[in-house]
């Protein structure tokens, strides 16, 4: 309910679909005809009886089974707008009060008026907008509004052409879910749902006053509703996530490979720098700028290289460049950290510096010969280093160190893992304590996450003997060590007699016929009962924007492995007798696939 603030930038909005179900108040078509109280009318009766679920299903075509709850869980249908155009304000306030809308104060709406007026060529200044948000009920008696823009049009005003062709068009209608539980992975868990089922990122912003963010998309072409403008709202201060978000909106190509009126060739340019963000990130790791910035006071930029020992000027230019990306913002007291470059200090919550170090570092110098890759089919890193990745590090135990902290830094995904129905039901089950096998698992961040949440299970932990000493250490730390047990061995020796088996980012790591060999020896292991949970990221069926195909390209590379899609798991499990249950979306991207034997 709070769509309309002084620092929104969206982009241009596409016309409503010329063809509209029942999920609209008042279609394109009769737009033309209908009078201000009918489409009041038609808009409020709409809010009243719309079920947030449906609702999301209709918007985002395609959008079902546990992502469908899975967002319901996370946002709630909140309000539908609609611009008007009363000839005064009694008129408005009696056609409120004919549609059971309650009278509410009105505020000028600088974002629609700033609109109106550039696509009509007017001043700002000659066009009186304002924003009205009468409360209603829904089905269940929740609070929900009528966003409600009026623009003052006396009879005879020649502003009655752009009344005309507004009521045709009907470019402010949108639709609004406010965000249940806004922090950080929520929301960009939300977005990439968003996008990956074809809605496309068009502006946003964040209002100091009423302290909200909100992000703007635009309805995928198939939406089933005639509502082409979606919004999200987030309470609170998200400026971090919305410049990802608004990044996505002004990028210079879309999803479907779009350039923009820059041209072919800057867009191009952008591309190409690449690179550049990489290694802009990694110095800012290793210059270590983050532990020594802030995200509530500035430094003065030369202040600041005296701090980290680095040339004054090198590091005022590296700075304005991740000014550029969101890692930091600049102000009148210097430069301090933003949500993003906070996730760059060692010692955050969630760190990723040593993803850092690992992309810009070795998986960055593996990729110079992705055209190797390409043409031999054999993995770049292989070609520069004479041995595949895992042997490598094994040889290093430096860089094995860097690496395993580096899979730690995405453990964010595994955080909704815990509550999974398969392991809350091993948990609840009645008479002996169940187990949970966690087949390279690492050092034991998932494990140890699984059994805090769970302390009527058991877990053992098969690793290679080079990592259970860390794993060791880490468990017993999180006061769940008691509770397992720790078996040196690689896929041949899959401990059977478990209850659930999970392998977390495993199968990626190989080519199919390894993922064989390793669902193989789970299988045999598996007793009748038991239940297998694989986490991965999920290879979109089209052409939507996914991580998991930026990962495909970065697994072929330097592993020799790959991404999937669901449906390319299912097939690799049916050899073996598993069945694929189901799925469920995680943090980053990434999965939560459930198998069972047929």
């Amino acid at each position: 309910m709070h769509s309309d603030h002084p620092f929104t930038m969206p982009a241009a909005t596409p016309t409503p679909a010329a063809t509209a179900t029942n999920a609209m108040p008042v279609t394109t078509s009769t737009a033309r005809a209908a009078g201000d109280a009918e489409r009041l009318g038609a808009t409020a009766a709409f809010v009243r009886e719309q079920d947030t679920s449906v609702l999301l299903s209709r918007v985002l075509p395609g959008l079902d089974g546990p992502e469908l709850r899975a967002l319901t869980d996370q946002c709630r249908f909140a309000h539908a707008a609609v611009l008007v155009f009363p000839p005064d304000e009694p008129t408005l306030r009696t056609e409120l009060t004919a549609c059971g809308l309650a009278d509410t104060r009105a505020q000028p709406s600088v974002v629609v008026r700033e609109r109106l007026a550039a696509r009509h060529r007017r001043k700002p200044e000659d066009l009186d907008v304002r924003i009205l948000r009468p409360l209603v009920r829904g089905p269940a008696g929740e609070p929900r509004a009528v966003e409600v823009f009026a623009l003052t049009v006396p009879p005879g005003s020649e502003l009655s052409g752009i009344a005309a062709e507004e009521r045709r068009l009907d470019r402010e209608a949108h639709l609004a879910f406010d965000v249940v539980r806004p922090d950080p992975l929520v929301l960009r868990g939300l977005l990439a749902s968003f996008a990956r089922h074809g809605a496309a990122a068009d502006g946003g912003g964040y209002n100091p006053h009423e302290d909200g963010t909100v992000f703007y998309f635009t309805a995928p072409a198939d939406t089933k509703t005639a509502y082409r403008r979606v919004e999200l709202y987030a309470s609170g201060d998200h400026r971090d996530v919305l410049t990802e978000h608004l990044g996505r909106a002004h990028a210079p190509v879309g999803p479907a490979g779009q350039t923009d009126a820059s041209g072919p060739g800057e867009t191009l340019l952008w591309l190409l720098t690449g690179a550049w963000t990489t290694q802009a990130l990694a110095a800012c790791a290793t210059l270590r700028l983050p532990e020594a910035m802030n995200r509530h006071t500035g430094v003065d930029s030369a202040e600041l290289a005296r701090t980290v020992g680095a040339d004054p000027q090198g590091l005022a230019t590296l700075l304005r460049y991740l000014a550029m990306l969101g890692v930091v913002r600049e102000g009148p007291d210097g430069f301090r950290l933003t949500g993003v470059g906070a996730l760059l200090d060692e010692d955050a919550p969630g760190s990723m510096r040593p993803l850092a170090l690992m992309y810009g570092g070795p998986f960055y110098q593996s990729f110079a010969h992705l055209t190797h890759t390409v043409r031999s089919g054999r993995p770049g890193f292989e070609h520069l280093y004479g041995e595949n990745h895992f042997d490598h590090f094994a040889r290093d135990p430096e860089l094995a160190a860097l690496f395993d902290r580096s899979m730690v830094s995405s453990a964010a995904m595994f955080d909704a893992l815990p509550a999974h129905p398969v392991l809350t039901a091993a948990a609840t089950a009645p008479g002996r304590p169940r187990t949970v096998v966690d087949i390279a698992g690492g050092t034991g961040e998932l494990l140890g996450r699984v059994l805090t949440a769970h302390p009527t299970l058991r877990g053992i932990l098969l690793e290679r003997p080079q990592v259970l000493a860390a794993a060791r250490t880490y468990l017993a730390a999180t006061g769940v060590g008691g509770r397992c047990d720790y078996r040196a061995g690689d896929f041949a020796d899959v401990p059977p007699g478990g209850d659930v088996y999970i392998l977390s980012r495993v199968l990626h790591d190989w080519d199919d016929d390894r993922c064989r060999t390793i669902l193989r020896h789970c299988a045999e292991a598996m007793p009748e009962h038991a239940d297998l949970l694989i986490v991965e990221r999920l290879l979109p069926d089209g052409a939507t924007p996914s991580l998991a195909t930026a990962w495909d390209l970065h697994m072929m590379c330097n592993t020799g492995g790959r991404e999937r899609t669901a449906g390319h798991y299912a097939g690799l499990l049916d050899e073996h007798g598993l069945e694929l249950v189901g799925h469920t979306p995680l943090a980053l991207g990434a999965h939560a696939l459930h198998a069972r034997r047929r």
